[in-house]
């Protein structure tokens, strides 16, 4: 023992408590932990983040100790002494405990490290292998009931073309329910299994459809919460897709407004470098309105203005701002309305028109 350490008490703590020792190391003190695997997992987890425990306070006392982490430097002196042989099994606890401490703590771990973003990115994936599917399941649908009844697709929306089916089935149903009139149909009969059948897919179309509708309302809710500027300038379904796009907010609030211009276009864009082609003016913000409705001559422009509110609206949610949605979108209309004014008609073919002298 060093001689310099003679008469100085020692702080040690375990995964099962803290102890106070003596320079022989023997324990004057001690504050077990709770012999819960969840209350030992969290105070791991503070441990591990560099936190001082209120049993390591409370049993230091501001009195004059040495410890051997640094993260306990304000309750002592910091020195590498000995561990000193401390058993669990002396003080009531077995490893078994600490293996259950050990999986809720990683457990908690990972809690922690789950961002609210990366459910909005796993529900747009959803939406996206819903729609393929209903999208699968309604072509297979067509062409079954085609065989029964195939003037019924041009007679009704697509909507209302899977509610009936899913309701009424056969041709003969369909007409005697009186939605549909028709003097004569080119299909043929179909027994009444078959009728079954068609319906029962139907029916599992429309569930496929409201499960994507409850997606959908899930995302408006959580954009709001997580990237309220964002969801007000891009709605939820833009907004939502270029964060899936990028991998999360993260990623997204880092990227100039000329690469979210052009998320979504990425085989456009590789095609334009790799063979000359033309290349794309915007990726999928193309789906807002403001977009799609302009003229094809304006949407580039229009994309342009739109991506660079994009970006601060996004950097404003990413690091805490406060919700300026409607001061954005206010300037990202007028931006439109300027572009709209001074591009009125496409520029002639050929280049600028000559003047005339």
């Amino acid at each position: 023992m060093d001689e310099g350490l003679q008469g100085i008490m020692k702080l040690v703590t375990t995964w099962f408590g803290t102890f106070l020792l003596d320079d022989e190391s023997k324990v004057i003190e001690k504050s077990l932990f709770p012999i819960e695997p969840a209350e030992i997992a969290r105070r791991l987890l503070s441990m591990e983040k560099g936190e001082v425990l209120p049993e390591e306070e409370e049993l230091a006392g501001g009195r004059p100790m040495i410890v051997r982490e640094k993260r306990l430097a304000i309750l002592g002196d910091v020195l590498d002494f000995e561990q000193p042989d401390i058993r669990p099994e002396d003080f009531g606890f077995d490893n078994s405990i600490l293996g259950k401490a050990m999986q809720s703590k990683g457990r908690e771990k990972v809690k922690a490290s789950t961002k609210p973003d990366e459910h909005i990115v796993q529900a747009i994936r959803t939406i996206d292998d819903l729609t393929k599917i209903a999208n699968l399941m309604s072509e297979r649908l067509h062409e079954w009931h085609e065989l029964n009844f195939p003037e019924l697709t041009s007679m009704v929306p697509e909507s209302k073309y899977i509610e009936l089916i899913a309701e009424y089935g056969d041709r003969t149903a369909i007409l005697d329910s009186g939605k549909v009139e028709i003097a004569d149909s080119m299909g043929a009969d179909v027994s009444e299994a078959d009728a079954r059948a068609m319906q029962s897919l139907a029916a599992n179309i429309l569930i496929v459809i409201k499960e994507k509708q409850e997606i959908e309302k899930y995302i408006g809710q959580r954009m709001k919460e997580i990237a309220p500027n964002l969801n007000h300038l891009t709605g939820p379904l833009v907004g939502a897709r270029l964060i899936s796009l990028t991998g999360g907010m993260d990623r997204l609030a880092i990227l100039p407004s000329s690469t979210i211009q052009l998320l979504g276009a990425e085989k456009a864009l590789f095609k334009h470098l790799k063979d000359n082609a033309k290349p794309p003016k915007h990726g999928v913000i193309f789906q807002h309105p403001i977009i799609h409705r302009a003229p094809p001559w304006q949407r580039g422009k229009i994309a342009r203005a739109f991506a660079a509110k994009i970006t601060i609206a996004v950097r404003v949610d990413r690091y805490g701002g406060e919700f300026m949605g409607p001061e954005l979108e206010a300037a990202l209309n007028k931006r439109v309305d300027e572009i709209k004014r001074k591009h009125p008609k496409p520029k002639p073919k050929g280049g600028k028109a000559k003047r005339r002298k």
